[in-house]
């Protein structure tokens, strides 16, 4: 499944103290959602406002810390965040760009994208804010030693853990990992070990004083919990996700799997969670609760022994509460207005909940600004505040649920006014993405789904600075049941708007920290999407406000119409396609280089395009006049290049479209899947060109079987393999045996029926006489069960991780690393990320193992290459990552892949 469609100082706005900062994220809480998505698992109707009724009736704030997207437990997160109405967090220390990709293409920064909003999509299940660091998933570690040392963990990592806890004050902090070997991967370790220290670091003004000042005060976490994988000594607290909810109409864990699904590309979607209890453990790894002890024994919960009632509040300052003597008298009263709400809601009318809901709300935004002017120290005050906000939040959510009501905002292309931009007619139709400066039209639209009368006071824009906008039209008048009032809005972006891009970035994959561009968005998912609408309303005599994303309408050949949040884009993107290629040394003849340019702007426009290239190559032609259909088009142009030397190296090819004066010279993907939404991943307009020294064997044909992210045949094909992807069809019932080798790619049993199916064809296949090429499969219990192999070996998760550990090749007379290749020590030079992984553990007699690795202090691993003879035929099992270095155009992994692939059962061994 294809999910990208190629088209190709942190300071955090702390002015006006933390409460400015906690007004901002609040409104940008749509970011933490899954852009594209209007509602979340179970946060609609009466469902939704049950649980924003659980909400108002706690202050209780946790975070849960792990490494990689899909390393949490979503029943857990579920049921505190939904179940005990708490405020959860999920800090993700990275995106998991360094992890593999089951279902796409998309690797290192662009998975990464594609990751975070899969766990965006999940958290949407799991009821829970995201934040993330800034570290990468650099390939699996086997250390925490080797992922602390790269993340410059004490610095970078630690740091921005510390950041999130002080932003959000949890009063419980939870670790998924304990920081030992049993966690597994490396970055799991480091994440367990930096958890406990961030518990520390961030009460400490000594660590990281640059935060302090910025505005934010040390925050000292009341409680720190370490998730256990069993029952075991120590265990403090169970719980069970496997509990069902009457509200929720199932479970927290079923409720979790639902949310893991949408992480595809980690292959996470096959779980089946039984019914019933099923408990997770937690120990008490510290806490901090000035004047308390914890009793002896098993706790019921996180919060055992910490005040999360509203009154609480007034407890937590203690006789600096006399400076705020209002506050307690206002807190019982929301407690009353929650329960008024509660008590007065049915299903048939929740607007009853309506009034209490709103009331609440008018006092809670009138004790903020209270607060706001005490003489409270700084510390208890932004506490206070921090609280307050997320109530003020919860109130509005809630009150508009019990309305019913909704916002939509729709972006397009046309509208009342013309034209769109000077020198060229206005659009008409969908709009796809804004372009700095045009002009497009929103329409915004507000329904009333109560039995109640709701008068809109107001539909207005919220927009970046510098963005012009005007009122057209609208309608305002006072809403009945189903009613709907509307406002249209001119919008002109300005020239210098912000792309929506990510807000981080990397000069190489291996690199294991982001370079931070924008700053005040540290630690959010993504940046947010420009353009914002908010509607005030008033119910008698009580106000209210909702707020939404402005959408484009687009639609999809499969899914029909679909909106995706209007993001900003360049008037032309720039694509080399692809971002690699690989050349042989002696090669006779130019390479063929397509340059893809996607036109955003309104109409068609004339440019030229240019393609630069060092010396050593002559582009034909150096450019070209080019003629641009507009609204989101792409358009290809073609260019030779010719290599004048033939030494192996690595060039770069640039394109820049010029257009009007400006040069344009970057482009993006976009990175899409409907359950997910939409973002944009871009990359400069540039092609690597690899000259790599390799001979090829005449006359063969390969038939490659695609697996899961794997790139393998395009560089095949560039090299001059004749090559055919085969389909479904031709692996059931087409001629086999009009190929010389077949290969499989990686996890191909995992994600292909088909393949599992006909895997005695592909056996036939080499008895008679082919060569069968078998890359590693991720699930080796089921590779296992299904044998699959002609004669028995045992697949396991034994991996070499250390890029350039030492490879002892076993044979060294073998045709393999002769023909037509000589293959050397140099050949396993310049490897990226890992050897290899799921090597065989065993195998039958009649398997030849070829090569010997191993990570630093391990035992050497000797089950990554294996060949048998089959009857008339070869077959040939790795697990190295030739999926990964093939496409990077590693040449000495190039050469011996196409040695394995060129291999025949008639060549001479020793």
């Amino acid at each position: 499944m294809r999910i990208s469609r190629r088209a190709r100082g942190l300071r955090l706005f702390l002015a006006g103290g933390v409460i400015a900062l906690l007004g901002l994220f609040s409104f940008l809480g749509v970011y933490r959602s899954c852009p594209g998505s209007r509602a979340g698992c179970s946060d609609t109707g009466n469902t939704g406002l049950e649980q924003q009724i659980r909400k108002l009736r706690t202050t209780a704030r946790l975070m849960y810390t792990t490494a990689h997207p899909d390393d949490e437990n979503g029943g857990v997160l579920a049921l505190e965040a939904r179940g005990e109405g708490a405020s959860v967090m999920l800090l993700t220390l990275t995106r998991g760009e360094g992890g593999q990709n089951k279902i796409g293409r998309e690797l290192f920064d662009e998975l990464g994208v594609l990751r975070t909003l899969e766990l965006l999509a999940a958290d949407r299940c799991y009821g829970v804010e995201q934040r993330f660091t800034r570290v990468a998933d650099f390939g699996f570690s086997k250390s925490a030693e080797e992922s602390l040392e790269k993340w410059r963990a004490r610095e970078i990592a630690l740091g921005d853990m510390v950041r999130a806890i002080r932003a959000f004050h949890p009063d419980v902090l939870v670790s998924r990992f304990e920081g030992s070997p049993r966690d597994g991967h490396g970055n799991h370790q480091a994440a367990g070990i930096l958890t406990p220290e961030a518990f520390r670091a961030a009460a400490d003004p000594e660590m990281f004083p640059e935060q302090i000042q910025e505005g934010l005060e040390p925050w000292q976490v009341s409680k720190l919990y370490i998730e256990k994988p069993g029952l075991e000594n120590g265990v403090t607290l169970r719980l069970d996700p496997g509990a069902y909810d009457p509200v929720l109409g199932t479970s927290y864990r079923r409720l979790a799997l639902e949310g893991l699904e949408h992480q595809m590309s980690q292959g996470a979607g096959g779980y089946i969670f039984p019914l019933g209890h099923h408990y997770v453990y937690f120990k008490l790894a510290d806490f901090r609760l000035p004047g308390k002890t914890l009793t002896a024994g098993r706790e019921q919960s996180f919060f055992d022994g910490l005040d999360t009632t509203l009154t609480g509040l007034a407890d937590r300052l203690g006789k600096d509460e006399a400076k705020v003597p209002y506050l307690r008298p206002l807190l019982r009263e929301l407690m009353q207005k929650v329960d008024d709400a509660a008590a007065g809601m049915t299903p048939a009318d929740p607007s009853r909940a309506a009034a209490p809901l709103l009331a609440g709300l008018d006092i809670t935004e009138g004790l903020i600004k209270r607060i706001q002017n005490s003489s409270l120290a700084a510390p208890e005050k932004n506490d206070l505040l921090l609280r307050l906000a997320a109530k003020r939040d919860q109130y509005r959510a809630a009150a508009n649920l019990a309305l019913g009501l909704a916002l939509e905002a729709t972006a397009s292309a046309s509208g009342s006014d013309e034209p769109t931009r000077q020198g060229s007619s206005p659009r008409s139709g969908s709009l796809t993405m804004a372009v700095p400066g045009e002009t497009f039209w929103v329409t915004a639209r507000l329904r009333n789904g109560s039995r109640l009368s709701v008068e809109p006071k107001s539909i207005a824009l919220n927009l970046p600075a510098g963005w012009q906008w005007r009122l057209l039209n609208q309608d305002l008048r006072a809403l009945g049941a189903n009613d709907t009032a509307y406002a249209q809005f001119q919008i002109t972006v300005p020239q210098d708007a912000a792309y929506s891009r990510p807000y981080w970035h990397r000069g190489n994959p291996q690199e294991a920290v982001y370079t931070i561009d924008q700053p005040q968005y540290l630690g959010e998912p993504l940046p947010p999407y420009p353009v914002q609408v908010r509607a005030h309303y008033t119910v008698g005599d009580s106000a209210g406000e909702i707020r939404a994303t402005a959408h484009a309408i687009q639609r999809d050949p499969l899914y029909g119409p679909e909106e995706t949040p209007l993001a900003v884009g360049p008037p032309f993107s720039v694509s080399l396609d692809p971002p690699l290629q690989v050349v042989r040394t002696d090669a006779a003849g130019p390479s063929e280089v397509t340059v893809a340019v996607r036109n955003n702007l309104t109409g068609t426009e004339k440019a030229t395009l240019e393609l630069s290239a060092p010396a050593e190559w002559k582009v034909e032609p150096p450019s070209q006049k080019v003629e641009l259909a507009g609204g989101g088009q792409t358009t290809s142009f073609r260019f030779s290049v010719t290599r004048k030397d033939r030494r192996e190296g690595m060039d770069l090819l640039k394109a820049a479209l010029l257009h009007e004066g400006k040069s344009y010279a970057e482009g993006f993907d976009v990175v899409h899947r409907h359950d997910l939404g939409t973002f944009y991943f871009y990359r400069p307009a540039q092609q690597i060109l690899k000259a790599v020294e390799v001979k090829l064997p005449a006359k063969q044909r390969v038939g490659y079987i695609m697996g899961a992210g794997d790139n393998i045949p395009a560089v095949l094909k560039q090299l001059g393999i004749n090559l055919e992807v085969l389909s479904s069809a031709d692996l059931e019932s087409g001629d086999l045996n009009r190929f010389d080798t077949i290969v499989l790619g990686i996890r191909a049993y995992d994600v292909r029926r088909d393949v599992r199916d006909n895997n005695r064809r592909l056996l036939g296949f080499v008895a008679q006489g082919g060569t069968l090429v078998v890359q590693y499969n991720q699930d080796v219990a089921a590779f296992n069960a299904g044998r699959y192999t002609p004669f028995p070996a045992t697949a396991s998760t034994q991996r070499v991780s250390v890029e350039d550990s030492p490879v002892e090749v076993l044979r060294l007379q073998d045709s393999l690393f002769h023909y037509p290749n000589e293959i050397s020590t140099r050949d396993f030079e310049g490897w990226i990320q890992e050897r290899g992984a799921y090597f065989m553990s065993t195998w039958d007699p009649r398997f030849e193992p070829l090569l010997s690795c191993h990570d630093p202090g391990e035992p050497a691993l000797q089950g990554g290459l294996l060949r048998a003879t089959y009857g008339r035929g070869l077959y040939i099992y790795t697990g190295y990552a030739f999926f990964r270095q093939v496409p990077a155009g590693v040449p000495g992994a190039i050469r011996l892949f196409v040695n394995i692939i060129s291999a025949r059962a008639q060549s001479p061994t020793s």
